[in-house]
């Protein structure tokens, strides 16, 4: 495997499991707003907000496929176990299951999209397989943290933006690499 493939999925890899503890310490400490005993919140769009922590996990979605793409399907799925273990023993005691549920779900659903996309395009792999991950993450994250899918406009809208951010770096690892990992 090339050398700048293989530093670009290290550091991919090391990127997405940042993300977890981020996107935990994100969500109790990092806002426009805190609301009380509930997550703290930043504006995705006008009138609408979503808890910090969405950034996060929006971009790891990304990254994930970058692990895979630059360092093969077991990195992948290596970096879905590691990422769920650390989501599990970093996340604020109520919303251990919440954290781990959607990270492994969401992060599996990715997977399972990417995979089989990605030979006919990496950039349509990437958004189409963070599409999916990003609304079942942020469904089984609210639903089993907050029983309410109140802030699911926001959540969602908040991990599109980290996508499209992400996308001239998804750009940059396509001219790297004609073949899919």
């Amino acid at each position: 495997m090339n050398r700048p493939l293989t530093s670009l999925g290290g550091l991919a890899f090391l990127g997405f499991l940042a993300c977890v503890p981020l996107a935990n310490w994100m969500i109790g400490h990092a806002g426009t707003v805190c609301v009380p005993d509930g997550p703290c919140l930043i504006p995705v769009a006008p009138g609408v907000m979503a808890p910090s922590g969405v950034l996060m996990v929006g971009f790891a979605l990304v990254l994930r496929d970058l692990v895979q793409r630059c360092l093969g399907t077991a990195w992948g799925l290596l970096a879905i176990v590691l990422g769920t273990l650390i989501s599990l023993g970093l996340a604020p005691g109520a919303l251990v299951v919440a954290s781990g549920a959607a990270f492994l779900l969401s992060e599996l659903a990715d997977f399972a999209i990417y995979t089989p996309l990605q030979r006919r395009g990496l950039v349509l792999a990437v958004l189409a397989s963070s599409a999916v991950g990003l609304v079942i993450d942020s469904v089984v994250f609210l639903s089993l943290a907050f029983n309410s899918l109140d802030f699911l406009a926001g959540q969602v809208l908040g991990k599109i933006w980290a996508v499209l951010i992400s996308i001239p770096l998804v750009q940059a690892t396509r001219r790297l690499t004609a073949q899919p990992g």
